[in-house]
């Protein structure tokens, strides 16, 4: 879809009306072949080192950090990892962080802020790992740890929701100055499985908690969740890669651009002012 006609998708839909294809956009969002963080990252960025473990316990597979160059400019860029493979998927936990990652995540922003280096994250994750360990180990602590960090942090910040933006989990990736959704990816705080369970006590009623759940491009960018929509090539960016790779880098460098251009006191009240006032409703008696 041509970013016209995204555009005017978010302003014709009706606030009180689910997203009819909620089911079909969660598919394209989970498609196999849907490009992951890794793949923007190494399309994207240049001469990436990546940073290894959280000096507390240790190194998550499911999280990748590090510094690269961005159009000749040094920047830090972070994104969770999946895996291709069966054993890739097992190893990276299905691409669902432990905190030891959201850690290591927030050891490269700290370390970005110092340098004075833009932060990029790639989030495509259905949540943050629900483990006995990881519960052990702090992981609501280390994820309200990053949304407290990244709220302050003194650099730019922009986040690509690429596929799936499930729950706490991907929003310690997504307080940032500018949040940017693929048109057919998703943003949600529980899998639509997860809500039907909890709701209707069968998850095969997923499509009805899809539509219910109002997580699609087009209803995040009403609620005023994420910043823009990027538009995806016909069928999913699976269908032409290159051409989703390049719109991503155009939006990104357009942005980076813009707040390159406004002073640290301001980038950071704007950051609170957003995130303050997200989803925000009000009723009449």
């Amino acid at each position: 879809m041509a970013e016209h006609e995204v555009n005017r998708a978010v302003q014709a839909a009706p606030a009180s009306v689910p997203t009819p294809e909620a089911w079909t956009k969660t598919e394209l969002a989970r498609h196999p072949q849907r490009p992951y963080p890794m793949d923007f990252i190494e399309a994207l960025f240049t001469d990436f080192s990546e940073i290894h473990g959280d000096r507390a316990f240790g190194d998550d597979a499911a999280m990748t950090c590090g510094m690269a160059f961005f159009h000749g400019e040094p920047v830090m860029v972070i994104g969770n990892l999946k895996g291709r493979t069966l054993k890739e998927r097992v190893a990276r936990k299905f691409g669902s962080p432990d905190p030891e990652g959201y850690r290591k995540a927030l050891r490269a922003m700290q370390i970005a802020e110092k340098f004075g280096r833009p932060v990029f994250t790639f989030l495509d994750l259905a949540g943050a790992n629900p483990g006995i360990g990881a519960e052990e180990r702090g992981q609501g602590e280390a994820i309200a740890r990053n949304l407290l960090e990244m709220s302050r942090l003194r650099v730019p910040t922009i986040a690509t929701i690429t596929g799936e933006g499930g729950s706490g989990g991907a929003l310690a990736l997504a307080v940032a100055d500018r949040v940017l959704m693929l048109e057919n990816a998703i943003y949600s705080v529980i899998s639509p499985e997860g809500c039907a369970s909890i709701m209707w006590k069968d998850a095969s009623k997923k499509q009805q908690a899809a539509a219910a759940l109002k997580y699609t491009a087009i209803d995040v960018k009403r609620l005023g969740c994420v910043d823009e929509i990027l538009p995806e090539p016909e069928g999913g960016t699976q269908n032409d890669p290159a051409a989703a790779m390049a719109m991503v880098d155009e939006k990104l460098s357009y942005h980076l651009t813009t707040l390159r251009t406004l002073p640290i006191e301001d980038l950071l009240e704007q950051r609170y002012l957003k995130f303050r006032n997200i989803a925000q409703f009000y009723t009449t008696a």
